[in-house]
């Protein structure tokens, strides 16, 4: 046994507890020991005077002061120079009691063989003996330091074990001999020491033991080892710890000739941490990540000195450390497989019954109906009709739609795309050797898809089977839903589509990264298709803002902050743009501008969206019994979704008053929407002003009118009277099929907008000259019945849906080029002496289209386009192609120019923005990409948001 034995504590004032409280039951822990310690010496971080009396009545021989900043090694380092040469050294800290046999037992062993350096007790919990806090550290290859017993239930399994690489600092005794060359590196800022100096300690020819019989409780607010892990704080600090020391010692230990090397791939590797963390769902370590980095990049001083200190005293060679490194498979048995549940679980969530509780055969039931009502799409390769256009050939041209650069339907306009090109992109991509297939497909799938969106997003309100199929119909068989598919409104669709799935992640988002980054995805694709939705959905955002922060005391903050930085990214090109000249027009509708059949902003009007339909004629009744010859008021239909909105409107007085308010307020933030948008004329096409489409906000406000009745159902009635509840879901899920039969036999009867293509918006002769680029003209004139002539012009083989951008179809001044476009256009449907050819090709335009104006044409319409006909066709070095079903074309004779290409400055601000926000995209999807540990959580989460009702079905 050794003959002395010198303690040396380390105290510091800690925020959450007083240090003095813990310093106390520390310095009684050992005036405990059976073995008492020989000299003791306190070093006091700070000016606390608790810890200085604590200290002072303990009988030290010594009580330093140092700095409240100091870190152990360097506090260890200080007090080292009053202890003997011939005593060893145990060092503990204010929060490490020592149980009374630990110093006897590490001594006793201690002693046993001179080859021993130190020895190390079994650190326990310091409230929960019966939990082991560290007991033996190891590593993998690569300098990841792992602890071999950590946080595991004692139960006597290790007390076998005295062989490790390392131990934690914290209770070790230091041999006299050893002492020497084996004080904590100063470098290692509270992380590994223990780890680094069993390392030093076996290449210096010595060993050190466990003695698992030796306990010692800790608390984890000390100033050895690693900051304590409770709490998001804490964590952050134990990874910037040990990534750091991880980094100094990959430095220290590394061949001379290699150090360069691992000096260099420090960034990069701070880079490939980053995604993982990200990956792993945990971005806010990335910045702890990096400044790991750049701090063990720039720590050649104490490199140099942990080096030195490590060659000096070295006498074996690396090998003999190799057999205690922990290969990948111990590693991985070690950790255990993050793919079993967590026993721990206190809110284990119950099995999903999609196939079982019949979501299932309801979504097989809407495809089944899908295929009945839209028969003829089958054998459709595009579709057209409405607000539907073709979508590029490639999909290289369908993104390059969507970038910033020279849009597609303007003579020379470099500006943003709309972010609903990119949506298109992605539908186009879908489908890669005939994007405008894809279309087809989303209105095939489009039924089923609603159904089995809103069954997902029933499974955050009930438990209940029937309930979740109710949830599912009643969003499938939505008024404004069907009114889309049949009038060819792609954007509505889509958005009808995503917004289930929005409120089935986004109620979540504050629970985990995931599920914050696949609703921040999700939020940019509705935006996108639907602006006008931007400022209700920006509403619903600062209230969970507030919730979290006044809830949840701000837990969960950051990924609800998230939420909109994808959504930002992208519009923000077009907020910029549109900022200097009419902000409003950031709400119009993306794609085609096209003034079909909606209501009007009158009371009428109001009155039919206060009923969930975005048309006069609401569901289509009234032109499908005027098609059988049935002429019959139509005031009724409204009446049919008068149930559902009866059980929204009770959601308040049940149990979950809370959750029925909160849909409550998304549905009044729909409907306001909807009545903003009818009153909202932004857009225009040649020579009408186009209306916000309302029907996107009906949808916004049908969610939370479902949801309402859907909380109504599962908890508004009591036991006795539960049996009405089939009846009540079954009479307002009843009362919308009825509604869905007129849109759903609307393309049976041939009421349906949608038509068989076109393939192209210009004639074959176009097409096929285009097939080979996309930079070739054509400048389209159409005559107006009000009068005048509209202009425009297409780049490529067709006018398409992602080439359309709200920069030009909001504008309401004219530019320079405007003006030249337009003395352009009069001298080629009048009679003048100007060489209009020659322009032409100078601007790049390799044809001329007359298109014929809207039926019924007018007599002005009529007659100017005959002039224009007579006028055109003696323009030298124009030539006649001929008539096409698009109009008559004339081609431009001789070299054309190209068209004019983007500057530098202009190619640079592309891709700037195209970089920004491919990393933003890139950083969502990193987030939203699911893991073994995110998929554990959530099975440890309640799937419903909001308190839940106890009832059985």
């Amino acid at each position: 046994m050794p003959s002395l034995v010198h303690a040396l504590i380390v105290a510091r004032p800690d925020a959450r507890i007083p240090g003095a409280l813990h310093l106390g039951r520390t310095l009684a822990a050992l005036a405990a020991q059976t073995r008492p310690v020989d000299r003791l010496t306190v070093v006091i971080c700070g000016t606390d005077a608790g810890l200085h009396d604590t200290a002072a009545a303990s009988g030290a021989e010594a009580v330093i002061s140092a700095p409240a900043s100091i870190t152990y090694a360097k506090a260890v380092k200080l007090a080292a120079l009053r202890v003997d040469p011939e005593s060893a050294l145990w060092l503990l800290a204010q929060d490490t009691a020592p149980e009374p046999e630990a110093l006897a037992r590490l001594a006793g062993v201690l002693e046993l063989s001179s080859s021993l350096a130190l020895v190390a007790p079994k650190l326990v919990r310091w409230h929960d003996r019966d939990h082991i806090v560290s007991l033996g550290v190891s590593m993998t290859r690569f300098g990841r330091s792992v602890g071999l017993a950590d946080g595991e239930f004692d139960q006597g399994q290790h007390d076998g074990d005295v062989e490790a690489l390392g131990a934690d600092v914290r209770g070790v005794l230091i041999g006299a001999e050893a002492r020497s060359i084996l004080l904590p590196d100063q470098a290692l800022a509270g992380a590994d020491e223990g780890l680094d100096m069993g390392v030093r300690a076996r290449l210096g020819g010595w060993r050190i033991s466990l003695v698992p019989g030796a306990r010692i409780a800790v608390a984890g607010d000390g100033v050895a080892g690693l900051p304590s892990g409770q709490g998001s704080r804490g964590i952050r600090r134990s990874t910037y710890a040990e990534r750091t020391a991880q980094l100094h010692r990959r430095l220290t230990y590394a061949h001379w000739a290699l150090v360069p090397l691992h000096w260099l791939t420090i960034l990069p590797l701070a880079l490939w941490r980053t995604l993982a963390h990200i990956v792993a769902k945990a971005p806010s370590l990335a910045i702890f990540e990096w400044g790991a980095a750049l701090t063990a990049a720039v720590r050649w001083p104490s490199i140099a000195r942990s080096r030195g200190d490590l060659r000096r005293h070295r006498t074996s060679p690396w090998s003999r450390i190799a057999p205690l490194r922990l290969s990948r498979t111990q590693l991985r048995d070690r950790l255990g497989s993050d793919d079993g549940p967590d026993a721990g679980g206190l809110n284990r969530r119950g099995e999903l019954r999609f196939f079982t509780g019949g979501g299932a055969w309801a979504v097989l039931a809407a495809a089944l109906v899908s295929l009945v009502a839209f028969t003829s799409l089958l054998a459709w390769p595009v579709l057209g009709g409405g607000a539907l256009l073709p979508l590029r050939e490639t999909v290289g041209a369908l993104w390059a739609d969507a970038a910033y650069g020279l849009r597609a339907s303007a003579l020379d306009v470099v500006g943003p795309a709309d972010p609903f090109s990119g949506v298109v992109a992605v539908l186009g991509s879908l489908w890669p050797t005939a994007p405008s297939f894809a279309v087809v497909l989303l209105w095939l799938l489009a039924l089923p898809l609603a159904v089995l969106g809103g069954w997902f997003a029933a499974t955050r309100l009930t438990e209940r089977s029937a309930l979740r199929i109710v949830g599912g119909a009643a969003w499938g068989l939505a008024p404004t839903f069907l009114a889309a598919l049949v009038l060819g409104r792609p954007a509505a669709v889509i958005v009808h589509l995503v917004l289930p799935w929005l409120f089935y992640v986004g109620t979540v988002a504050h629970r985990s990264w995931g599920s914050a980054g696949a609703a921040s995805l999700l939020l940019l694709v509705v935006v996108a298709c639907a602006p006008v939705l931007a400022p209700g959905l920006l509403v619903v955002w600062l209230l969970a803002v507030l919730v979290v922060l006044a809830v949840r005391r701000g837990r969960g903050l950051a990924r609800v902050l998230w939420l909109v930085v994808p959504t930002a990214a992208f519009f923000a090109p077009l907020v910029w743009w549109q900022l200097g000249r009419d902000p409003v027009a950031l709400l119009a509708d993306p794609g085609l501008p096209w003034a079909g059949p909606q209501v009007a902003a009158d009371p009428a009007g109001r009155a039919l969206l206060a009923a969930g339909f975005p048309t006069t004629d609401p569901g289509g009744w009234l032109a499908m019994l005027a098609g059988r010859g049935i002429e019959a008021p139509v005031w009724w239909v409204p009446l049919l979704a008068a149930p559902l909105a009866v059980l929204a409107l009770l959601a308040p007085l049940t149990p979950r008053w809370t959750s029925g308010m909160v849909l409550l307020g998304v549905g009044l933030a729909g409907i306001g929407t909807a009545f903003a948008s009818v009153s909202l004329v932004l857009a225009h096409w040649q020579s009408q002003s186009v209306a916000v489409w309302p029907g996107t906000g009906l949808s916004l406000a049908w969610i939370g009118v479902v949801g309402a009745a859907l909380v109504t159902l599962d908890a508004g009635l009591a036991p006795r009277p539960a049996f009405a509840r089939p009846l009540l879901a079954l009479v307002a899920v009843l009362g919308l099929a009825v509604v869905a039969v007129a849109p759903l036999t609307a393309a049976a009867r041939g009421a349906s907008f949608l038509t068989n293509g076109p393939a192209t918006t210009l004639p074959a002769y176009i097409a096929a000259a285009a097939r080979d680029t996309a930079s070739m003209g054509t400048l389209i004139l159409t005559p107006q019945n009000p009068g005048g002539v509209a202009a425009q012009v297409v780049w490529g083989g067709s006018e398409t849906l992602g080439g359309q951008a709200t920069i030009l179809t909001t504008r309401t001044a004219g530019t320079e080029a405007d003006a030249a476009l337009a003395n352009l256009v009069a001298d080629l449907v009048t009679p003048s002496a100007a060489d209009v050819a020659t322009e032409l090709a100078q601007q790049g335009l390799s044809f001329v289209l007359l298109s014929p104006a809207a039926e019924p044409e007018s007599e002005d319409a009529r007659a100017l386009r005959l002039q224009a006909i007579s006028s055109i066709d003696q323009r030298a070095g124009l030539v006649p192609v001929g008539e096409t079903p698009k109009g008559v074309l004339w081609r431009v004779a001789g070299d054309v120019a190209p068209r004019t290409a983007l500057t530098a400055e202009q190619r640079q601000v592309s891709q700037t923005i195209t970089v920004s926000q491919l990393a933003v995209l890139g950083l969502a999807l990193l987030l939203a990409v699911p893991t073994a540990a995110s998929r554990r959580a959530a099975r440890n989460s309640p799937r419903i948001v909001g308190p839940t009702s106890r009832e059985a079905l």
